[in-house]
């Protein structure tokens, strides 16, 4: 009788909670381990409970038009504890003032031209130079352009600042200068080439339920936040989850590979390595590997968060809505901010407010170095430029994450595919995924585990 196969999941996030729970729920015949270095799982996500409020560290939610995440959800029986986003106003903090997003806006590109000219945030030529999208040519690419290069020739400088390059720098926290439009947005592209005007082309293919109609929350998440996901997947593991276990090595000895673990004396061998890990660590544990190394062009982005409780009279003339972005070009230390208690009411007691900002980009980055009451103070100073805060808050915390949002700068699907060749030839059997890859939302993460997962099962059929 064959000996049954060894696969090794590095990494207990989202990615690697995933991939080790459809290895099981698809019986792949094989003996599961999962290493994480920290002592918890669930890497980004990270829900707690202070006071009464129900406060996430890192992501608050998934889209729902993807999928995967909510139909995992369903498959682990949480199903009735989903909860979505509720609807109001996002706005633009651009010259000092809150700009409501111009109705219709598709990742900010204008699809109701009478709201957008009537929009405040823009001046009369900036929305002429967006009307230029009518009559500019087609955009010709050669491999990869920017993002902010395939938006700036359509539709103008203004309207990127202000609009476009918030709203995408709140996924990607990054300079959209630089970003990959075939990795981040190929549709804009796609839709550009077929129509024409990128403008017309998605008047004529956006759901009318985006423009029109009361709208429905595009986002959810769980009752007792995500980290109830991740208490559901590991609640529903049956294979080996080591915590407090960081890889030092992984290296191919006879046709299988050996993973060295730090503090043991004894190795670990496996047929399958599923890295799931950020791709500097990743390629650390395969140091003898030199192209891992090639890979990655740019330093990832270290960005921190803040949520702040007052109670409901410290915080006056808050407009209706779930929150704002800031603009581009602005003299903020702020990137964004969420009203989280009216986003998800669930999360905040009554006669409270929850706000959850956010700070560092590119250039900005050392604001992070600052104290949690220093950071805390910034945040108010700046929303008190907007909205009347009296008193002091209930509590803050801060969250900082270094280096955690990967840069998807141009040729970067080339370099995933380059890579994956590599490892095709060099390592079968590894494969590396996570939001350094192929997408950086939840579901785009754990789409990458179910991938994997196929993959492994059609090796082994």
């Amino acid at each position: 009788m064959a000996e049954r196969k060894q696969i090794a999941i590095i990494g207990g996030g989202i990615t690697g909670l995933t991939a080790a729970y459809y290895l099981q729920k698809n019986n792949v015949e094989a003996d599961v381990t999962l290493f994480e270095a920290s002592d918890q799982l669930g890497g980004k996500i990270s829900t707690i409970e202070r006071d009464g409020f129900t406060i996430e560290r890192g992501p608050d939610s998934f889209l729902e038009r993807k999928k995967t995440a909510k139909t995992l959800a369903q498959d682990l029986g949480l199903g009735d504890r989903l909860i979505r986003s509720a609807t109001g106003k996002a706005f633009i903090l651009s010259q000092d003032e809150l700009h409501p997003m111009p109705a219709g806006a598709v990742m900010g590109v204008p699809t109701d031209m009478k709201t957008f000219m009537q929009s405040t945030l823009f001046t009369a030529s900036g929305k002429l130079n967006a009307l230029k999208d009518f009559v500019t040519s087609r955009t010709e690419v050669d491999g990869d352009i920017s993002v902010g290069h395939f938006f700036r020739r359509r539709l103008g400088d203004q309207v990127v600042d202000r609009l476009i390059h918030p709203l995408i720098s709140g996924i990607y926290a990054g300079n959209i200068d630089n970003l990959s439009l075939k990795a981040t947005f190929p549709h804009f592209l796609q839709t550009e080439q077929k129509y024409g005007s990128l403008i017309r082309g998605l008047q004529k293919t956006t759901p009318s339920q985006q423009t029109s109609g009361k709208k429905q929350g595009m986002f959810l998440t769980l009752d007792g936040g995500l980290q109830t996901l991740v208490n559901g997947l590991a609640d529903a593991l049956e294979c080996e989850v080591r915590t407090s276990t960081p890889i030092e090595n992984v290296s191919r000895q006879d046709g299988r590979y050996v993973i060295d673990v730090e503090g043991e004396e004894d190795s670990f061998e496996a047929d399958y390595v599923i890295a799931t890990t950020p791709h500097e660590v990743t390629a650390q544990m395969f140091a003898d590997v030199s192209f891992m190394d090639d890979f990655q062009q740019t330093k990832n982005t270290s960005v921190a968060n803040v949520a702040i409780a007052f109670d409901e009279e410290s915080v006056k003339n808050l407009p209706d809505g779930t929150g704002f972005v800031v603009s581009r070009k602005e003299g903020y230390r702020i990137t964004a901010c969420t009203w989280t208690h009216k986003k998800w009411p669930h999360t905040t007691p009554e006669g409270s407010v929850l706000l959850r900002a956010y700070v560092g980009k590119p250039g900005d980055e050392e604001v992070l170095e600052l104290s949690d009451d220093e950071i805390a103070d910034l945040v108010i100073e700046d929303l008190k430029k907007i909205m009347t805060i009296e008193g002091e808050p209930r509590f803050h915390i801060v969250t900082r994450w270094y280096n955690a949002m990967p840069q998807y700068t141009v040729g970067h699907l080339d370099r995933v595919k380059k890579l994956e060749t590599q490892l095709d030839n060099e390592l079968p059997g590894v494969f590396v995924i996570g939001n350094t890859y192929r997408g950086v939302g939840l579901p785009d993460c754990m789409d990458q585990a179910i991938r994997t997962v196929k993959t492994i099962e059609t090796l082994e059929s």
